[in-house]
């Protein structure tokens, strides 16, 4: 049987809610005040979500290729527009990232070197291997995600699990390699438990990230999940409320999406995260509006 008007409209609002917003265009009311209308009651008493949680999983399979499910019915998808959001710059164009002693780190070997040692947070003591990141110095397109996860901290390679093959097969649906593009996270150690990164983690780590950015000099940055958004942006902001806007760090166009393993879990975010690395292309084509 089809599911009622009812629990398709309640799907629809977790799915809105876990993905930032809180208030519908009819009138101002709020998602909790439509969940109740709804019916939603053990929904409205459980515990807000955490940023990684699941909404209840679409009817789309998970394991679907994102080639099969997103790709062939987005190429023929008019272009999606620039979000209402007004853009949020961070720093000058042209001026120093980071200064301090990171400036002296004049190379990616060097910020990986330095990475590998650092003890400015406890995470070195429970991880396997640092993970720096990896790819070209020259790349046009930097990703960010979050942290190393459990194949990340034994390989000592960002992006190498199940998140890391569909991520794979996003930048090719792009026409890019992996050895194309520069991949790194916000945490060079993995955290205990693929836990989400704490205040101070990210304030020790970050400066080896926007030291690479600065070295690397990327035309577009795009930031997958959260974390990553937040950190690079200096915002509390949710990511659903962060994308479809072409930000600025530095100068640098930044894209904002969802993490490749949030669609592990939702592949219903799979089309407007193909949207919005389409955007990336464009900007790196000089096409989108990044001037």
């Amino acid at each position: 049987m089809p599911d009622n008007a009812s629990d398709l409209l309640r799907r629809y609002l977790e799915q809105r809610r876990e993905a930032g917003e809180s208030e519908l265009v009819l009138d101002n009311m709020t998602v909790e005040d439509v969940m109740r209308i709804v019916g939603a009651k053990a929904w409205l008493n459980a515990a807000p979500a955490s940023p990684h949680a699941s909404p209840p999983a679409p009817s789309t399979p998970a394991d679907r290729p994102v080639e099969s499910e997103v790709v062939a019915e987005a190429r023929s998808a008019p272009r999606d527009e620039i979000g209402t959001l007004a853009p949020i710059v961070v720093g000058k164009a042209g001026s120093d990232l980071f200064g301090g002693p990171f400036a002296s780190l004049n190379s990616l070997e060097a910020v990986a070197a330095h990475a590998t040692a650092c003890k400015r947070c406890a995470l070195w003591s429970t991880a396997t291997n640092c993970v720096p990141g990896e790819g070209s110095p020259q790349a046009q397109l930097v990703c960010v995600g979050e942290a190393p996860g459990e194949q990340e901290d034994l390989s000592g390679r960002p992006f190498v699990g199940k998140a890391g093959q569909l991520l794979t097969k996003i930048l090719a649906a792009i026409d890019l390699k992996r050895e194309d593009v520069f991949i790194c996270n916000v945490l060079k150690h993995r955290p205990p438990g693929n836990r989400n990164p704490l205040p101070d983690e990210v304030t020790a780590c970050s400066p080896y990230l926007i030291r690479q950015i600065e070295l690397i000099r990327p035309r577009v940055i795009l930031a997958f999940g959260t974390f990553a958004a937040q950190t690079l942006l200096e915002t509390k902001l949710s990511i659903g409320k962060l994308r479809g806007t072409i930000h600025r760090h530095y100068g640098v166009p930044l894209i904002v999406t969802y993490h490749p393993a949030a669609l592990l879990r939702n592949p219903a975010w799979k089309r407007p995260t193909w949207d919005d690395v389409q955007h990336a292309r464009r900007l790196l084509d000089g096409s989108g509006d990044g001037a």
